[in-house]
Order: structure tokens, then sequence, then C-alpha cells
């Protein structure tokens, strides 16, 4: 009963349009409770079950989980080699879930990185999946923001070099946007980190400069709908500046320009 009037309390606000989430916990979970780390990488699968359909319930446009980052490749092999087969199940298990949903799946991230029967799944689904019009879920695989921006600048000075971009051009924000892997995907409104860690840990450095954040205690194999939910309460509740003032802010809202509370 408490879900289903958290639900209707969120969705009688305006929704954030994208949430990115950092799943966190899931070997912490599994030691907690004496058992192979790689269990709880398979909880934190259902996990992924759970929230996406929440997702898909209320209407989110863009759902952005950091699912394996650049540093996760120093983890031990065995711990990574499980964690690959365990996404290749999970996409083979899922499509057709996905596809009932109307969910779209994007990946961004130096997917050369992966290994190649990952990647052909992935790529797979990507294309399987692109004319659904559900949420949209971004996966955030070997993915690090700093080599993001890196790899961003040598795109662009590539441009310059091939004469795509004029050297005289200003380069703005709204140009440089388009050169990292999230281009055509609005920044998050909302990031939510569990397992008690309040960091970012290299996640969308540039696309969070005013991104909210929420921070909860449960490690990701314990993160419920209602968690989502409350999140999102917890964001609504919150006043949105961009550097304004909070009188400006109020006067925008009076005059009915809401754009800017997000």
């Amino acid at each position: 009963m408490m879900e289903q009037n958290i639900k209707e309390e969120i969705m009688a606000v305006g929704l954030p349009e994208h949430i990115a989430i950092i799943m966190d916990g899931n070997g912490r979970w599994a030691e907690k409770r004496g058992l192979d780390r790689v269990y709880g990488h398979k909880q934190g699968v259902d996990t992924v079950k759970s929230i996406v359909e929440a997702c898909g319930e209320i209407g989110l446009k863009y759902l952005t989980l950091y699912t394996f980052s650049i540093e996760n490749w120093n983890r031990p092999k065995a711990e990574v080699n499980a964690l690959m087969g365990l996404m290749t199940d999970a996409i083979v298990r899922e499509t057709a879930e996905l596809m009932r949903q109307g969910v779209r799946v994007k990946v961004i991230g130096n997917t050369k990185d992966l290994p190649s029967d990952v990647w052909g799944k992935l790529n797979e689904l990507i294309e399987k999946t692109a004319p659904n019009t559900g949420v949209t879920l971004v996966l955030a695989l070997s993915y690090g923001a700093r080599w993001e921006i890196v790899e961003a600048v040598r795109k662009l000075m590539a441009d310059c070099e091939q004469g795509k971009v004029n050297r005289s051009d200003e380069v703005t924000e709204e140009m440089f946007a388009r050169y990292l892997s999230t281009a055509g995907i609005p920044d998050p409104d909302l990031l939510i980190r569990t397992s008690g860690e309040c960091r970012l840990s290299n996640f969308l450095l540039w696309q969070c400069a005013y991104t909210e954040f929420y921070f909860i205690d449960k490690f990701w194999p314990d993160f419920e709908k209602d968690d989502l939910y409350l999140a999102i309460r917890n964001f609504q509740r919150r006043e949105r500046r961009f550097g304004m003032t909070g009188q400006q802010i109020k006067m925008r809202s009076d005059d009915g320009d809401n754009a800017i509370l997000g």
C-alpha cells in the first residue's frame, strides 16, 4: 500500500526527466552474508529489473545505470569474468521483457574493451530496442568520466584537423557536449547512490554540474521501488536555483515559467 501511495504522490508532481544511479554495494551485501561477491551481483541484476520496471510505470524518460566502470577492470579476474557472464546471460534472458515494456537500450563507455561476445549481444539488444518509445535505459559500461572528456577533446581536435570544425569558431559548452558519449541525452536531474558512499566515482562529471544528489545507506540488492519513489519525492521538494536566488525562482514560478524548477 505504501508503494502505491508514494507512486501516486510523485506522479501528481513534475517528475525528473533523467535519473542516474550508482548501483553500489553488491559485493559487500554478499560478504555480510558470508557469500561469494558474485552472488551479490546476481541479486543486483534482480534489483535492476525491478527499478527499470518502476521507471517505466511512472513514465520516466531516461535512466542511466553505472554498470561497470573503467576502474572495475582492476578487480580480481574471476569477479570480472563472472560479471561479464552475468551481463550476457541477463541480456539474453531479459530481451523479451524489455521489448514488452518498450524499453530502449543505449550504451556509453569504452566498449572496445568489452569481450566480443558481450558486445555482440549488447549490440543486438541496442538495435532490437531502438524503435521502442518507453524509458531509455542507458548502461554505462567500461565507463569513466575522465576518459569520456579526454575522448571528446580528441574527437574535437580530429575534426579541427580535418576541417570539420573551424579553428576560429568559439568552443561552447553546447558544442563540446556533442562530442561526449551522452550526446543527445539530457543531463541527469537526480543522481542516486546506494551503499552509503557519498562520491561520484568518476561518473558523469560533466553532466552532473547541476544534478541533485541523493545518497542512501542500503546496498543495491536491497534497493526497492519504494526507495526510488522516496528519492524522487525528496527531489521534488528541493528548490533548484541554477545560480539564481530563491526570490528569482519564485518570480519565475509566479509568472508561470516552471522550466527552471526542473
